[in-house]
């Protein structure tokens, strides 16, 4: 049996609430076979050519995705990148495969040092990694992993083994990096947030000094149209960041770069509550955690909420004050169960208005304002729609109740999956693919949106436990044996 057939092939005794197609050609099969491809035997590289390594945030929304076919494999996704963690507690954003050639991605290994310049902030030994991190969806992917099957979860440990680990992750977000002292964490640098080229970051980089063009050579133009990707300016200004930060040894509270962003921190919250959940499955209390959240969610209205534009929007630290840009990162709140219905309306008609028109003009969340001066529908995260965005939006509609919305961004993510054959990202009017295709977080997503039993039971009160999941039954699973940009 290949591993393919593996991954579906389900028990005899299972009966399934959603029973997929696993045809030829089907969307479920090929979304299995895109994962299956870029798996590495411990983790799923984002795509084989451009992204050959393991990256963070890529890795939680791929085991969100995994765990319909094989929650075996959507934990050890989780636990290889949890064994590079710092004694800090920071997730590096990048865990690099010793097998990939140095040249195959910029930075490499040998540009951030982890092993020497990390010695400090406690970065492992036997693995070489980045010294940034990415947005904290981790907590939330393996509470959703272990309610795929619980009783595997149980079995293994799972939970009780990536706990302390999540704990300390989020431990040193809000200690290490709460750098404008209102609560909220910071970014120190664009990769860090995951929306790397995002016109956001325009005005805080402008006071960087970009590294000599000579310094480095960039891999990812080999990989994509360089009208597509960030300029050579910004790229130095990225490189010099990453230089900077490193031969400070990794230290927070140095860099030029400080910007609060209301994705980074609303993942953060979300995966709080999910935390939580964690710690009462473990037999102890989630009261302070679910607290925390609920500060967390306050000190995000107060900071970064601005009523006028109907919008979240960024807080440059260093220059003081909100970043009048209008992304779709100042959307991704909407997940939050903690927001008032005054701020859920106002997001919602932001989304379906003229800066982002989705379901009017647009079949995705734009990463980008459409009227902004900085509008490009193919520059990387400069306007293209990106599939892991628009499923955090479509989550938070369904999660407040507004499920027409939900059920038609889905359907247009879906099928959007569906004829660009997995792109990284799409333009907003037409669904065009842009970047890679068979980009792993695309599959990944496609199938938890293929297990959604299309509202037939009120789920929205539970945002982080069973969301996309079928009430009283077993989930879509493999045998449980089964072992099998420009992004710094």
């Amino acid at each position: 049996m290949d591993r393919t057939a593996q991954l579906i092939t389900r028990p005899a005794e299972y009966t399934a609430v959603y029973d997929p197609t696993t045809s030829a050609g089907s969307l479920h099969l090929r979304a299995i076979e895109v994962l299956d491809g870029n798996w590495t035997g411990t983790s799923t590289v984002p795509s084989r050519g451009l992204y050959p390594h393991q990256w963070s945030w890529d890795s939680a929304f791929i085991a969100i995705g995994l765990r319909h076919v094989s929650p075996r494999r959507a934990q050890t996704e989780l636990e290889t990148l949890l064994d590079a963690q710092w004694g800090d507690g920071r997730i590096p954003h990048i865990v690099f495969n010793p097998s990939v050639p140095l040249d195959a991605y910029f930075p490499s290994p040998d540009f951030w040092r982890s092993v020497t310049a990390g010695r400090a902030a406690g970065a492992p030994r036997t693995v070489q990694t980045s010294g940034i991190v990415q947005p904290p969806v981790h907590a939330l992917a393996a509470w959703l992993v272990h309610r795929a099957d619980p009783g595997l979860s149980r079995a293994r440990g799972f939970l009780a083994r990536v706990y302390p680990r999540l704990a300390a992750w989020h431990r040193y977000l809000l200690h290490r990096r709460d750098l404008g002292g209102g609560g909220l964490v910071s970014v120190v640098h664009p990769w860090e947030q995951g929306m790397d080229n995002a016109p956001s970051w325009d005005a805080p980089l402008a006071r960087i000094t970009p590294a000599p063009a000579r310094s480095f050579r960039r891999a990812d133009l080999a990989h994509g149209a360089p009208e597509d990707r960030p300029t050579d300016v910004d790229y130095g200004r990225y490189v010099r960041l990453a230089t900077d930060y490193r031969d400070g040894e990794y230290a927070d509270g140095r860099a030029g770069f400080a910007v609060e962003d209301p994705a980074f921190n609303a993942l953060l919250i979300a995966s709080e509550h999910a935390l939580a959940r964690i710690a009462e499955e473990l037999g102890a209390t989630g009261t302070a955690r679910h607290a925390r959240a609920q500060r967390l969610t306050a000190a995000l209205v107060d900071r970064l909420w601005d009523p006028a534009e109907g919008l979240f929007l960024c807080r440059d630290l260093r220059g003081g004050g909100l970043i009048r840009e209008r992304g779709v990162s100042g959307l991704v709140p909407l997940l939050l169960p903690g927001l008032s219905r005054e701020i859920v309306s106002a997001l919602v008609g932001t989304l379906r208005g003229p800066h982002f028109g989705v379901g009017t003009t647009t079949r995705l969340a734009p990463s980008y304002d459409l009227l902004g001066e900085a509008f490009d529908p193919h520059r990387y995260w400069r306007g293209p729609a990106w599939f892991n965005t628009s499923w955090l939006v479509e989550r938070g509609l369904r999660l407040h109740g507004e499920r027409a919305h939900a059920d038609a961004l889905r359907a247009a993510v879906l099928d959007a999956a569906d004829t660009s054959d997995f792109a990284e990202y799409v333009d907003p009017y037409t669904g065009e693919a842009c970047g890679a295709t068979g980009f792993s977080w695309t599959a990944a997503l496609t199938l938890d949106l293929l297990h959604d039993t299309h509202d037939k039971h009120d789920r929205h009160q539970v945002p982080y436990e069973t969301h996309h999941m079928p009430h009283g039954t077993e989930l879509d699973r493999a045998d449980s044996s089964f072992k099998g940009g420009d992004r710094g």
